[in-house]
């Protein structure tokens, strides 16, 4: 620093020290600079020692020739500050360039890994016989902890050697497709349902219902908790508010004697136990034709009621049902209360019953569907979760009858919101948002003469907001709605070729079944996801809330070349992913002034490949 000074203020002592003379504060300078030199990096310099460099400057300084010397050893010194300058930044700049590479890597390396690793699955896997056209128990529950729903499924298989016929229920990692647990069942499951929570069981619960059985076991083991027997079980486990007081939802099932056609029976069962609370409660309906319910209602005054009925809807107070169970009057609050506008609907003083659909006359219109309006009941997620059957009861509902009519009952009265006609409907509803009035809108199938008919009807005054027309995939299977980052639903159903693209032509055989997603942005464009010869029996939609897309999950029955059964097949796909590959499918190429208009088609798939999933949040009317 002191010799840097000098030379700024052009001092004697710089020119004094090229000549060999005596320079106070080059020399202190000078000294510094060589004990620094010595502290931090002691190297030669110039390719000479310490004590050569000094027998040169010694030589420079007091021999012949000194100012020559003097401007090599000054150039020599320019040299050796010129290194020491590179090494110290090399010292400096090495280890942050090192931590720069440390922080990309964490910040980009590792979460793409992670990425990578939490993808949508997709996957496929044979699970037991094909079992024809019947669709098997499925049901989707996290039993495994990863945030992603898994597959459970009634599944029948055979014995090789004894030809007879295998029942299990299988829970199937939806990550990977492997095996998580199989348990035998000495009868065909009929539904399964999960999301049973014990305050002494951390696992969820599930329930394999057969014909005569009722099995709670531990969703993450497969390990049997307890069973309870009954008779002819026709019905789903009803999720109840608790009625004994001991901190767990009771169950309520349907039961159908052969014998006693008419005398369906509603049993209340234990959700810690098992145990049957009192007897089964019979009921002599004067209808007949598809079951309805049972399902449990919470009117705007907290009072429960349970709907059912057969071709008919009725309802009764669940407060009634229990009292006839146990002969005993109810200990818990969820029991004490009465609605005076739904008891007020009673036709008489003496009856039981509150009259929500009956059909007039024998040649009739018997109900044939019975659903809340939420978005998602269906789809196999009627679990036993207190959340979804919270919503679900507290909802207005949408009823089909007569196979042909479609009306919205208002939970309020029970009166018609509205009703239209159509063509037979051959499977439930689907709701979903079409437009963006927040109301929930209706796709319906029906088919006739080879060709299916698709419809979306305006849940807030029944106007047909989307129509299309297939060749008939041969198929009774729900469409799904599912909720996206528009905020509208798309709709995912399956068909053959629409007609309009085929021009009325034979659909090709082996009859070739496509998978649709129809997006309100583009009614005019259907992306064909998938295309398949097996038959789909049943699906379901699953949610990955961190990736933003959602599995769909179907179960089919595969035919073989040769005499032995087919086989029953679970796929998952990733719709995002499938959305990437799909196909665009064009129903027509008008716009609102009747001109042509053909969107491009990377205007179409940029908005489909940006679309993501969400879990749609339900709302509740109350």
């Amino acid at each position: 620093m002191a010799a840097a000074l000098s030379r700024a203020l052009k001092l004697p002592g710089k020119k004094g020290s090229e000549l060999g003379e005596y320079d106070p504060l080059t020399q202190a300078d000078s000294e510094d600079e060589s004990e620094e030199d010595d502290l931090v990096l002691n190297y030669p310099r110039n390719g000479l020692g310490r004590d050569e460099e000094d027998e040169w400057r010694e030589r420079g300084s007091g021999g012949l020739g000194g100012a020559g010397l003097g401007v090599h050893s000054a150039e020599a010194e320019e040299k050796r500050m010129r290194v020491k300058n590179a090494v110290r930044s090399a010292f400096f700049l090495v280890p942050l360039v090192c931590a720069m590479l440390l922080v990309l890597l964490c910040a980009f390396l590792i979460p793409c890994q992670k990425g990578e690793l939490g993808k949508t699955p997709q996957w496929e896997k044979a699970l037991g016989d094909a079992g024809g056209v019947t669709p098997p128990a499925l049901a989707l529950w996290d039993v495994d902890g990863d945030s992603v729903e898994d597959v459970f499924l009634g599944v029948t298989g055979s014995d090789l050697n004894s030809q007879q016929k295998i029942y299990s229920a299988v829970a199937v990692s939806a990550v990977s497709g492997q095996v998580l647990w199989r348990k035998v069942m000495r009868e065909s499951v009929m539904y399964i349902q999960c999301g049973l929570q014990f305050t002494t069981q951390p696992s969820p619960v599930c329930l394999l219902i057969g014909k005569s059985i009722i099995m709670a076991v531990n969703g993450t083991t497969g390990e049997k908790l307890w069973p309870v027997m009954l008779k002819n079980i026709e019905s789903q486990a009803v999720l109840l508010p608790d009625l004994q007081g001991d901190s767990v939802p009771d169950l309520l099932v349907a039961t159908l004697p052969v014998d006693e056609a008419l005398d369906l029976s509603l049993t209340l069962i234990s959700g810690r136990t098992g145990a049957m609370l009192g007897h089964p409660v019979p009921f002599n309906l004067t209808g007949q034709g598809r079951l309805i319910g049972p399902l449990l209602h919470e009117t705007q005054h907290g009072a429960y009621y349970i709907l059912f009925g057969l071709g008919n809807v009725e309802a009764i107070s669940l407060r009634d049902i229990y009292i006839r169970a146990t002969s005993k009057m109810p200990i818990t609050q969820a029991l004490r209360k009465r609605d005076p506008g739904w008891e007020g609907l009673k036709k008489t003083n003496l009856s039981s019953f509150i009259h929500i659909y009956r059909y007039a006359s024998v040649a009739a219109e018997h109900a044939e569907f019975l659903l809340p309006l939420v978005t998602g009941f269906g789809n196999n997620h009627n679990n036993l979760d207190t959340v979804s059957n919270l919503n679900a009861s507290r909802s207005d509902w949408v009823l089909v009858y007569g196979s042909s009519k479609l009306s919205v009952l208002r939970q309020k009265d029970l009166r018609k919101e509205w009703t239209f006609n159509s063509a037979p409907i051959h499977s439930q509803p689907t709701l979903g948002h079409f437009n963006d009035d927040g109301i929930l809108d209706l796709f319906i199938q029906h088919s006739a003469n080879g060709t299916m008919k698709t419809q979306i009807v305006d849940g807030a005054n029944r106007d047909v907001l989307w129509t299309s027309e297939f060749v008939c995939p041969h198929l009774v299977l729900e469409a799904s709605a599912i909720s996206t980052s528009t905020g509208q639903s798309a709709f995912l159903f399956w068909a053959s070729e629409p007609i309009k693209v085929t021009q009325g032509l034979a659909a090709p055989e082996p009859l070739i079944r496509k998978l649709f997603l129809l997006h309100p942005a583009y009614p005019l464009i259907l992306l064909e996801l998938t295309s398949t010869t097996d038959t789909t029996v049943t699906s379901a939609v699953s949610y990955q809330e961190h990736q933003k897309d959602a599995s769909y999950i179907t179960v089919s029955s595969r035919p073989t070349p040769d005499s032995e059964p087919g086989a029953r097949i679970v796929k998952s796909m990733s719709l995002r992913a499938a959305i990437t590959k799909g196909q665009i499918v064009r129903l027509g190429e008008t716009n609102k002034n009747g001109g042509p208009i053909k969107p491009s088609a990377f205007e179409i798939y940029k908005f489909f490949r940006r679309l993501t999933f969400k879990r749609q949040v339900r709302k509740t009317v109350m």
